[in-house]
């Protein structure tokens, strides 16, 4: 008896792993209408396959007539054929429908296999893991194609650190994967339109840093339908999205308010600011604005605030305009400018207005320009986002979510916004910059070597500050 348990428990088991890798063999492979079959050499293409007739002389009678030439009528077998043809409307018969090819076909059979082997798994064998010819196999050999679909070009980073990033660690730990990239160069439709292109392409998970969340919700929404998991990457997309790789926002808000307090010195208490925040439609400009305000509130006024659209420079640099012609050069005693692309505008306005001095600016993501302005005394701070780290694990999420694994081991955590209770996300801690600790973190960490800082330009300023090789 329990060898007839064993026996079945082996033919289950090996019916599953067939079952798997069936479906890692068959994934990038469209499915045909029916069933490939190949014909054996010399069947004849029309009719139903034929008893083969025994050689000897040709018998007449009357079920055997001899069949005149100029009858027109097609001649008739008795003989039975030697398999009936499927039924009509079966599968692979004349009128059953084409199969559809897709992801969500290859999840539904991915599922039933999954659930298959979660069964046998629940029988309590210790054999199941192990067979004779080795370990039981995974999906992780499958190597997925991932869309990567980053906001635009005017902020340095994305162009300069993430991309390549992301792309060196999807090699590295799938070599056979495939990453499909586009820039939206700050436009929400060339964004919607990517993702979308990227949903009809067959791209198996996506990375997603939203140029407007909210926008483009209903696409994030198409290609969770699709099958297609969504990674969310530093701006948090709306939608129903399988992963989030940040940093916390809200904490570099609060990060920059307080170096700003520290470098007002007296002003700190009673004086004025300009607040330069992000674009509206970026869930991070909103989480910066909120931290930054926690710090502010009841020890400086705020005297004019305004958001940039799309993080755009030149927006920035015209509002930065008005403020100046609105408070008077003496009448702004210090700047938050949430990221380093707004502060090298607020202080291109400020010199463009000969305002000195400079009053202290803040800034975002350690732009080598902004580095250089720190080192030379224009902008007071910015704020270091390790990048690598980052990228690393957008990369080995997705490729986990792209080959049907939980993301469990990479993101043990889950968002730390409320509206994202369970999804899983992996957010990281940032580093305030300021000119007497950028050898001890971004020099350090090899994001920038001194000989890329300390250009000609700036070769006084680095020596001042100790930056010297």
């Amino acid at each position: 008896m329990f060898r007839t348990i064993r026996t079945i428990r082996a033919i289950r088991e090996i019916r599953t792993i067939r079952t798997i890798r069936t479906i890692r063999a068959g994934t990038r492979r469209a499915e045909q209408p029916g069933p490939r079959t190949r014909e054996p050499r010399g069947r004849r293409a029309e009719g139903p396959r034929r008893h083969r007739r025994a050689e000897g002389p040709r018998r007449e009678g009357p079920e055997h007539p001899r069949r005149d030439a100029r009858d027109p009528r097609p001649p008739v077998d008795p003989r039975p054929p030697l398999s009936p043809r499927p039924p009509e409307g079966s599968r692979g018969g004349a009128g059953s429908p084409p199969r559809r090819a897709g992801r969500p076909r290859r999840l539904g059979v991915l599922a039933a296999a999954l659930a298959l082997t979660a069964a046998l798994a629940g029988c309590g064998s210790a054999e199941q893991a192990h067979l004779a010819d080795g370990p039981s196999p995974t999906l992780t050999e499958f190597t997925p194609r991932i869309g990567l679909l980053l906001p635009d070009t005017h902020t340095a980073r994305w162009e300069t650190f993430d991309r390549p990033l992301i792309e060196a660690k999807v090699d590295q730990i799938c070599p056979g994967c495939t990453v499909d990239y586009a820039n939206a160069q700050g436009h929400v439709a060339a964004q919607k339109q990517q993702l979308e292109s990227m949903i009809t392409g067959g791209v198996d998970v996506m990375i997603l840093d939203p140029v407007d969340a909210r926008a483009l919700a209903p696409a994030v929404s198409k290609a969770i339908h699709a099958g297609i998991p969504v990674v969310s990457y530093d701006r948090l997309a709306d939608g129903p999205i399988s992963g989030y790789v940040s940093f916390d926002a809200r904490r570099i808000g609060r990060l920059q308010a307080e170096a700003l307090l520290r470098a007002m010195g007296p002003e700190a208490d009673g004086g004025q600011i300009v607040m330069m925040n992000g674009d509206p439609a970026d869930p991070n400009a909103t989480a910066l604005k909120r931290g930054a305000l926690e710090v502010f509130n009841g020890r400086v006024r705020v005297a004019k605030a305004y958001d940039t659209d799309r993080w755009r420079p030149e927006i920035a640099h015209a509002n930065m305009s008005g403020a100046i012609a609105a408070l008077g050069a003496d009448g702004i005693d210090g700047v938050y400018a949430a990221n380093d692309g707004i502060a090298g505008a607020v202080i291109s306005a400020l010199k463009s207005d000969f305002v000195e001095p400079l009053p202290p600016v803040t800034g975002q993501d350690a732009d080598l320009a902004a580095i250089q302005r720190i080192v030379a005394g224009e902008q007071y701070m910015t704020v270091y986002k390790p990048f690598k780290p980052m990228a690393d694990a957008a990369a080995e999420m997705a490729v986990a979510l792209g080959r049907g694994d939980p993301p469990g081991a990479i993101a043990p955590e889950h968002a730390r916004e409320d509206t994202l209770r369970g999804v899983p996300a992996v957010q990281f801690d940032p580093i305030p910059v300021t000119a007497g600790t950028v050898r001890d973190t971004v020099v350090r960490d090899g994001m920038y070597t001194i000989a890329q800082i300390c250009t000609p330009k700036y070769a006084s300023a680095c020596a001042r500050a100790g930056l010297t090789v």
